[in-house]
């Protein structure tokens, strides 16, 4: 409640309580029967009450005034004019601020009513989204001793609904549905906004978003088992950056503690002058086996890899050059996967949170969050002591993963200043991000209902649903799978003969749009919770909800202006003339469709469940072929010379286009003009 507002009741209220004792006063003056006499108490009691009551005049004026001031700030502002849309908006929720306005006109005493509204389907009688509020404000109306039903609430909604551009007609139906009907010079308006000012967001509130993804270990090299985090990470950043948010995309890297001592001391065997000459490591992944190796099993080794770990961490330079160069090497190894995947990604490891590591331990000792445990320093993330504690300090005062991410998680909030903290993992670590959040909460460094978004996804499966790996057991390395991709690929597109019709370059770009695309979609269009199947021969598939599919079905819609001769200048100047126009029932329900996207990309930006948007961009691909099934963009004589030219349909295709290739773009899938 608004501050003034409660402190105008809480004076009202003790106005009333004065009022009521001086009326008492009176009373008990008039039971003893002095009324009549000169009594000065009476005449004082009646000024006093005379007084009282201004001021409860004056006091309930001010409420209601206050009131009325709460009531137009909390009433949503409603489009009234189509011509005022110039970018994007989500009709869903529109409608849910048109539904609001009607329910709180139709029921004020309601305390946050509920408004519900859900798309219909492809039935059009159903209208095409509908108001279901009727049947839980009955409820509620009927535990509040109203009687009524549901239809005789909708009734009242309907009487109460103010008028939208975006609405056509709406309709009582069945026991209490609204059935809504948009308005076909709405969703025209909306596309030629598409075609002259591009695919815009709709407005949010913008937000610093962190988000870590990928996440590999120096040294090592990226395999099958970095591809969802990746995949995943980067299409949730391109939406939300689609969106204007601030976003920070973090490589939470893996570049200290022990390993490290023995990495440096077989470098120094090795390669004695690493210092002056660049050592040749070609194959980090065998240096790393080696060093492990020969630490498993030569203790002298051990022993200076365990005093190689002290010099680094307390800075010693040379081991610290050391350390550098072999992070280097690992970088460079990364970044080739990330420049053929189009991946952008800001390297931060676990060396950058070093000093903030031992910031958060002495803060959770003074705050007396931490207890001994068999000479370990642990925090539990509740007070009940239940759950998995984190190890904060090791029994031989060392660090941990723990220590590790508290400092992060506190590094992002209080330094990036982040409004959504967003980590793409696999779902084994599900326990120790919520153990992280209550960690986290109970410290102090989340608050305010801050959260942890952990956005799981289940393992990649090989077609024996058995874990993708080699034939010897040994897990795929990435990179080795995107040259298989690009094989693969190229093989697709001589099948089907497309090397004959296509140039060299154009030939190399749908290889390569193929390969990394059907790689990122399978990936994309499957719930990420659950586990997938990895299948080359399902992925190139050209039917269905696949990459290729999807990329041919764009390229088709892209070539019909073009085999139609028309330019991208020319079709412009007929937008401007005329516009779109929805006038077949083919037409209205692409154009429908399409008028989606907005909704779609706010429901993914919260969920951040991408397939969702997979699924939309399939259901564009099909109404787009309905539409192209009934209704001629360019038609020809026997001869196949073109006799007309259906300008508004060429808008409409172009429409399609630039939603599909925003939507691909999302998904971080490079699109072709030729395929």
């Amino acid at each position: 409640m608004d501050v003034s507002l409660k402190s105008l009741e809480e004076r009202t209220l003790k106005a009333e309580r004065e009022a009521k004792a001086l009326e008492n006063e009176l009373d008990k003056l008039e039971r003893n029967d002095l009324s009549h006499v000169n009594d000065p108490r009476l005449d004082k009691l009646l000024t006093e009450n005379e007084k009282l009551n201004h001021r409860l005049a004056i006091l309930e004026n001010a409420i209601e005034a206050e009131r009325s001031q709460v009531k137009s700030t909390e009433c949503p502002t409603l489009i009234t004019d189509i011509n005022s849309i110039e970018g994007s908006i989500c009709v869903l929720d529109e409608l849910k601020k048109v539904f609001s306005v009607a329910v709180s006109l139709a029921y004020p005493d309601l305390i946050e009513p509920p408004v519900v509204l859900t798309q219909s389907g492809n039935n059009i009688k159903f209208g095409d989204y509908q108001c279901n509020s009727a049947m839980a404000i009955a409820q509620l109306l009927k535990t509040n001793n109203i009687k009524t039903n549901p239809r005789q609430v909708a009734e009242n909604i309907l009487k109460n609904t103010p008028t939208s551009p975006l609405i056509e007609k709406v309709e009582l139906a069945g026991i209490g549905f609204i059935n809504i009907f948009l308005n076909k010079r709405f969703v025209e308006h909306f596309l030629n906004c598409i075609l002259k000012f591009g695919v815009k967001p709709p407005p949010v509130k913008r937000e610093r978003i962190v988000i870590d993804f990928s996440a590999p270990n120096i040294a090592k090299e990226m395999h099958v088992g970095h591809l969802r985090s990746t995949i995943i990470g980067e299409s949730i950043a391109r939406l939300l950056e689609f969106l204007n948010h601030d976003v920070l995309r973090i490589n939470h890297l893996g570049d200290w503690g022990t390993q490290f001592g023995m990495l440096i001391a077989h470098l120094q065997d090795k390669y004695p002058n690493y210092k002056t000459h660049s050592p040749p490591i070609s194959d980090l992944q065998a240096f790393y086996k080696e060093s492990k190796k020969r630490f498993d099993e030569d203790e002298e080794f051990k022993k200076r890899a365990y005093s190689c770990v002290v010099q680094l961490q307390s800075g010693n330079p040379d081991y610290i050059s050391a350390w550098k160069l072999i992070c280097e090497v690992s970088r460079c190894e990364f970044q080739k996967i990330y420049d053929r995947l189009n991946i952008t990604i800001i390297d931060r490891g676990e060396s950058f949170y070093q000093s903030r590591m031992d910031i958060i331990v002495k803060e959770l000792k003074d705050k007396g969050l931490l207890e001994e445990d068999e000479g370990r320093l642990i925090m539990w993330s509740n007070t009940e002591r239940e759950g998995i504690p984190f190890t904060i300090v090791k029994s031989d005062g060392g660090y941990t993963y723990d220590t590790s991410d508290m400092a992060t998680i506190k590094q992002r909030v209080e330094e990036e200043k982040a409004d959504r903290l967003i980590y793409v993992t696999d779902a084994g670590q599900y326990t120790h991000f919520v153990v992280l959040e209550g960690c986290a909460t109970r410290a102090g460094i989340l608050k305010d209902g801050k959260k942890i978004e952990h956005v799981v996804f289940g393992v990649v499966l090989g077609e024996d649903k058995k874990k993708f790996k080699t034939r010897s057991g040994e897990t795929i390395k990435l990179i080795k799978l995107l040259d298989e991709g690009l094989k693969r690929s190229l093989d697709k597109l001589k099948e089907k003969g497309r090397d004959l019709v296509l140039t060299p370059e154009e030939l190399e770009a749908a290889q390569t749009a193929i390969a990394y695309g059907c790689i990122k979609y399978a990936d994309l269009c499957h719930n990420r919770v659950n586990d997938y199947i990895f299948s080359f021969d399902k992925m190139l598939e050209d039917k269905g909800n696949t990459a290729v599919y999807l990329l041919y079905a764009l390229t088709r819609i892209q070539s019909i202006a073009r085999n139609a001769q028309v330019s991208h200048e020319t079709l412009m100047e007929e937008v401007n003339k005329s516009g779109i126009k929805l006038n077949h029932e083919a037409e209205w329900k692409l154009g429908k469709t399409l008028l989606r996207f907005p909704e779609v990309i706010l429901k993914v930006s919260k969920d951040l469940f991408l397939h969702t948007l997979c699924e939309y961009l399939y259901e564009i691909s099909c109404m787009f072929t309905e539409f192209y099934d009934k209704c001629y963009c360019v038609e020809r004589d026997p001869a196949g010379n073109i006799v007309k030219v259906n300008y508004e349909r060429l808008m409409l295709c172009e429409a399609t286009a630039r939603i599909m290739t925003k939507c691909f773009d999302i998904l971080g899938i490079q699109t072709v003009s030729k395929m």
